[in-house]
């Protein structure tokens, strides 16, 4: 790749026992043409999931003195920015993270770091689900956040499970996170570009959100953690919605995993996109509209204990008719 280019970084996460470390020695081991560098974070003084990686060129950094997503997110930054300095000898980054982890400070980093913003892109978010146990642990705070951020899923070993058992999860998962690709796998075989250079994180790839990603049981609710998907019609008025979101993000940014929108903002000739994580946000042209193509907005906001009237009602309250 061009060295002027920014960097491709995928983050591959998920319970434990998910089947993680058999997507990444696919992602090592097969004759995809790219040069892959690998942050592995395994919780603990002792790394395992460096000993299982199959033997290949890519190099692996093992960050093992602690839980990537809180006190050693400054060890990622640092990592990453050993890893631009030597650029020309790789295409992509996948970090893993442990089992454990809250993948949202990970994506934040890739945000709020001006030398990791300017250098690489966050390509993907990518959690793998053991479909025979996620049951066991929907109501673990890690689990729901590590589906809750993700842009693909993959349901795992599905050969434990019947059809009507992956069929209810599916729907599940659907109702948890309505941006998701879902793709259902046994030992994780997929094709890697279901999973590498998607550019489903890409804000400048506006393309890469679908102007239908929205699901009609896109708002229902699952325990504490939920998506609520909004669509309207009319041109949003710019200097409502950014002080709605501002505020919105100020009061209940810590429940707000992700929110994603493509706008019909201020009646411009571009949709406008949106992108957030936390209280992080981002927003950016996107695709112009096609001459005759009936406009309007989605949303969808994924977080704990989501206020579905509330944001239903402030965010129509921007519409420029309102």
């Amino acid at each position: 790749m061009p060295t002027s280019a920014k960097i491709p970084v995928t983050v591959l996460t998920g319970y434990l026992g998910a089947g993680k470390t058999s997507l990444l020695n696919r992602l090592l081991s097969e004759n995809h043409q790219l040069r892959v560098a690998v942050i592995v974070n395994e919780f603990g003084e002792l790394g395992i999931d460096n000993q299982l990686v199959v033997g290949a060129d890519e190099e692996i950094f093992e960050m093992n003195n602690g839980c990537i997503c809180c006190t050693v997110r400054g060890d990622l930054i640092r990592i990453i920015g050993m890893l631009i300095e030597r650029r020309e000898e790789f295409d992509q980054i996948v970090i893993e993270t442990t089992g454990l982890a809250d993948p949202g400070p990970v994506i934040q980093s890739f945000f709020v770091d001006d030398m990791v913003a300017a250098s690489t892109a966050l390509d993907a978010v990518v959690t793998v689900v053991d479909s025979r146990h996620i049951t066991e642990h929907w109501d673990s705070s890690e689990a729901l956040e590590q589906l809750a951020f993700a842009d693909v899923v993959l349901l795992n070993k599905t050969d434990l499970v019947s059809t009507q058992e992956i069929a209810s999860l599916e729907n599940r998962v659907r109702a948890l996170n309505a941006l998701a690709r879902i793709h259902q796998t046994l030992h994780c075989d997929i094709p890697l570009d279901a999973v590498l250079g998607i550019g489903a994180f890409d804000l400048k790839n506006a393309l890469a959100i679908e102007p239908d990603f929205l699901e009609e049981d896109a708002h229902e609710h699952d325990a504490s953690v939920s998506s609520v998907a909004i669509e309207a019609q009319g041109s949003i008025d710019s200097t409502r919605f950014n002080k709605w979101l501002n505020d919105l993000v100020q009061a209940q940014g810590t429940n707000i995993f992700r929110l994603k929108g493509i706008l019909d903002m201020d009646e411009e000739a571009r949709r406008f996109v949106v992108q957030g994580v936390h209280m992080t946000l981002d927003g950016r042209p996107g695709k112009p509209w096609k001459p005759g193509e009936q406009r309007g907005s989605q949303m969808v906001f994924i977080g704990r204990d989501l206020d579905e009237s509330t944001l239903r009602d402030g965010f129509r309250a921007c519409l420029a008719s309102a």
